[in-house]
């Protein structure tokens, strides 16, 4: 990539595909958005530019990227392909463009075991968004590419008249009118994705879910 192109990612703003960094001090986040990259659609992570669309560069980009390099090593699970290129500025500094792209092995995780800490992300927008337990057994399925069947029963119908008339439903909401487990009406809704049915859509606060259109 050359400093035009760069120029016109930088100008096109933070979105589904493209993350800005000013710098690399905290590996942690950058590592968090690079697995919600490969956990979703694939993106560019630039690492030198402000949230305000500044382009400042790095002074140590040989030390950035080697911090780098060995975090997503130590701390992505299982391991992602990734590319890092550096686009030179005109004054001594660079700026570091990493490209994730799509996974066919979802689910990737932050992996930390000396912290016990081990997590999946997803891109929302602009955001990197800790995956549910129902996102990530629907990466693990589409990523099997099961062949998902199931019986359109009581539940199934009391869940698509609740669609019909309100657009969205949670697991939570599903187990309540439905009148069965958590762990069932969850179940129910992974299946209905993986067999194309639903969709879900991923939130940092409860994921919705929604009959799939087209």
């Amino acid at each position: 990539m050359d400093y035009r192109a760069l120029k016109e990612l930088v100008r096109q703003g933070e979105g589904t595909h493209l993350e800005f960094k000013l710098k690399s001090n905290h590996p942690e986040r950058i590592i968090r958005e690079i697995v919600a990259f490969a956990n979703t659609e694939g993106g560019k992570l630039l690492i030198g530019i402000g949230d305000d669309k500044s382009i400042q560069g790095l002074k140590h980009v040989d030390e950035d990227e080697y911090l780098l390099e060995r975090a997503i090593e130590r701390y992505c699970t299982p391991q992602i392909d990734y590319r890092m290129e550096r686009v030179a500025l005109t004054n001594e500094r660079d700026v570091l463009v990493i490209t994730v792209p799509e996974s066919d092995r979802k689910p990737h995780y932050v992996d930390d075991p000396v912290n016990d800490f081990r997590r999946a992300y997803v891109r929302v927008d602009d955001k990197a968004v800790q995956a549910s337990k129902e996102v990530r057994e629907i990466m693990k399925g589409e990523t099997a590419e099961r062949n998902v069947r199931f019986t359109y029963g009581d539940k199934e119908q009391t869940l698509m008249r609740h669609l019909d008339d309100n657009q969205t439903i949670t697991v939570d909401l599903f187990a309540r009118i439905a009148n069965i487990p958590r762990k069932m009406a969850s179940r129910t809704l992974v299946l209905l994705v993986l067999a194309n049915v639903l969709e879900v859509h991923p939130n940092e606060v409860v994921d919705q879910f929604t009959s799939r259109t087209g």
